[in-house]
């Protein structure tokens, strides 16, 4: 049987016009390159090139063969444009909710790389109700999201969690592990405009006669938390950014909590089985459980900081 690598160094000598030039396409020495060639017409039995000081001309018995080392070469490059075709055998189109923690998703992508290379996953970033337009119209195949109690019968609950008031670490109530709402008429906020609870929280302070001035507008959880340790407010954010939070409290009375789950379709397809969304799952849910395990005030005792970390029982 004639090796491949045997025809690729006969077409590179025809194409490139001598054996030197053909070496260095094929990226080996002349002589090896010349050995190789050798070796085909001793295979084969017959002489392919005509070698004079001045030129390589083929033989008639090379013109034939360089004729059906084309055609071999063409199937086995179309052979492997469909195996690299066919390796993806499935894309998901997921979609992800703009309020989880960079880290989580960073730490999800890096597993999907080495846990199902053969999986393609499309990732959409958009906010909740974004996400649930998309999955209605067959846009995206699953979301990653805060579910709703009318949705739960499509989703696949990961976690639970509460909400929490993030301060700056010299915030002159930083060092309490519960804030009353009324506390905080004097202390500027940040709104965070793509969060799915802002009208439940803004309808918290606003019925409890809570007006703070609004001090920025985001749409990033990243700019948030900047402007929180910079001093320039507060704002409220899910228990899951507690890692990069300066400092977190719960927010007395505030009893909002969300779920966050893979949601599909109401015929969820192939993809709901694959492995790729296992990944995700397993990922995401690792990150949520690993909160507890790290100090959000480092100095302080793990009693103290299981308090603030762990919802309070009602």
């Amino acid at each position: 049987m004639i090796d491949r690598y045997l025809l690729r160094y006969l077409l590179a000598v025809v194409d490139k016009g001598n054996f030197s030039r053909a070496a260095a396409h094929c990226g080996v020495s002349q002589p090896t390159l010349s050995v190789g060639i050798a070796k085909l017409e001793s295979e084969i039995g017959k002489t392919l090139f005509l070698r004079s000081s001045r030129r390589v001309e083929l033989t008639g018995a090379g013109a034939r063969l360089v004729e059906r080392a084309r055609r071999i070469e063409r199937e086995f490059t179309l052979a492997e444009q469909e195996t690299r075709a066919t390796r993806f055998q499935t894309t998901v189109r997921l979609g992800v909710i703009s309020t989880l923690p960079s880290s989580w998703l960073e730490a999800a992508v890096g597993r999907l790389a080495a846990e199902a290379p053969d999986e393609r996953v499309e990732i959409v970033e958009a906010s909740e109700r974004a996400l649930l337009s998309h999955l209605d119209r067959g846009r995206l195949d699953v979301i990653l999201t805060a579910i709703r109690p009318d949705r739960v019968r499509f989703a696949n609950i990961l976690f639970e969690e509460p909400y929490r008031l993030v301060l700056p670490i010299d915030h002159r109530l930083a060092g309490q592990e519960v804030v009353e709402a009324e506390e905080l008429s004097d202390s500027p906020m940040i709104a965070r405009r793509h969060c799915e609870g802002l009208a439940e929280t803004s309808r918290f302070f606003t019925s409890r006669g809570v007006r703070p001035f609004i001090s920025a507008r985001t749409t990033s959880d990243d700019q948030a938390l900047a402007y929180v340790r910079g001093g320039h407010g507060l704002t409220v954010m899910p228990l899951a950014f507690a890692r990069c939070a300066p400092v977190m409290a719960e927010l007395a009375g505030f009893k909002l909590t969300r779920q966050i789950g893979l949601m599909h379709h109401q015929r969820p397809g192939d993809h709901a089985d694959g492995c790729a969304l296992r990944v995700i799952a397993d990922s995401i849910r690792a990150s949520r459980s690993s909160l507890s395990q790290r100090p959000i005030f480092p100095d302080e005792p793990v009693d103290r900081v299981r308090a603030v970390i762990a919802p309070r029982s009602s």
